[in-house]
């Protein structure tokens, strides 16, 4: 057969496994279903199947709530997954008072095949710990919890203050929101920035939050009474092509530069030069995906001066060159 024609792969959706367990929390169990239930290719197929199974026949499953749920899988999901996700529960019992896991969940467990991209949600790192997953590598949990699960698997490194830890085949995140901070940081990872950015705007939330960023924000609800940083995030991000100083923003607010910063903080998590750069990234592989502007043209969008310093922050941020980014998320490239 001449190499022109030769067939290419059946299209296959990313098989998404979601672990129910007893106890689960309905929310963040939804929350794998919303994010990666959305997005589609250009000939409007699925690019995720997202699946909910049990370490029990196919049944019932009990939540935290007054309802339960019903797994339409089985443990044997897990074997055909590419991405396995295991929420949070509260009623982990061996595996959040011991480390241990209940043979029933080891062997489910155990049905996971090398290579699978595992990931958790808030104490859904538990599992994962007391599966030995973790030995050795970051991850992060609900705050209330990280020093209980440091205690617990002293082998693990748990960063208490991050919104989410992604170590490659494995990725924990902290409670609730952050979720779908891992979530949505999976599709883009995955598919770009442009995919996920859809999906977050279909869901209503912001399309990116750091991995980085603190969990716990002093004041995620400005006091009224207060004045806020919020008209300068807005000011800088009209014009981030432009060189932006720390005290042109604070005169946004008519604050001190030490006043301003400390709110600033107070409201995001993390510092105004945090910000922008966050911001510059993401408006450059924004560019770098729907445009055909040369590298040193996307780094003067962006902000960025030169293409070195963007291509500093572009592999600082997601471990590629802008080439080697374009080439994979390019908008109609096919990637």
């Amino acid at each position: 057969m001449a190499p022109d024609s030769t067939p290419e792969r059946p299209f296959r959706p990313h098989r998404v496994a979601v672990l129910a367990l007893d106890g689960l929390l309905p929310f963040e169990l939804g929350i794998p279903h919303r994010i990666f239930g959305r997005p589609r290719d250009a000939l409007r197929r699925r690019l995720y199947e997202v699946v909910t199974c049990s370490i029990r026949p196919p049944g019932p499953v009990e939540t935290d709530a007054d309802f339960s749920i019903h797994a339409p899988h089985g443990p044997e999901a897990l074997a055909t997954a590419d991405t396995v996700i295991v929420p949070a529960s509260y009623e982990l019992g061996p595996v959040y008072d011991e480390g241990v896991l209940p043979g029933d969940l080891a062997a489910a467990l155990a049905r996971v095949r090398p290579g699978t991209r595992l990931a958790s949600i808030c104490t859904g790192v538990y599992v994962l710990a007391a599966a030995g997953l973790l030995d050795g590598r970051p991850a992060t949990t609900h705050w209330a919890d990280a020093e209980r699960l440091q205690r617990l698997f002293p082998r693990v490194k748990v960063d208490p203050d991050v919104l989410f830890v992604d170590d490659g085949d494995v990725l924990t995140s902290a409670g609730v929101a952050a979720g779908i901070d891992l979530c949505l940081h999976m599709v883009r990872r995955d598919h770009g920035a442009a995919v996920a950015n859809e999906i977050a705007r279909r869901t209503v939330v912001p399309p990116h939050r750091d991995g980085g960023q603190a969990q716990y924000i002093e004041r995620p609800v400005p006091d009224p009474q207060q004045a806020t940083t919020t008209g300068a995030r807005v000011w800088a991000l009209g014009r981030l092509h432009e060189p932006i100083r720390l005290r042109d923003m604070a005169a946004q607010e008519s604050m001190s530069v030490r006043t301003f910063t400390r709110r600033f903080r107070e409201e995001t998590g993390v510092s105004p030069g945090q910000w922008l750069a966050q911001q510059r990234v993401e408006r450059a592989r924004q560019l770098l995906e729907s445009t055909d502007l040369s590298v040193d043209q996307v780094a003067r969008e962006a902000g960025f001066g030169t293409a070195q310093s963007m291509r500093q922050h572009l592999q600082a941020a997601v471990g590629v060159t802008p080439t080697a980014y374009r080439r994979t998320f390019r908008v109609g490239s096919g990637a």
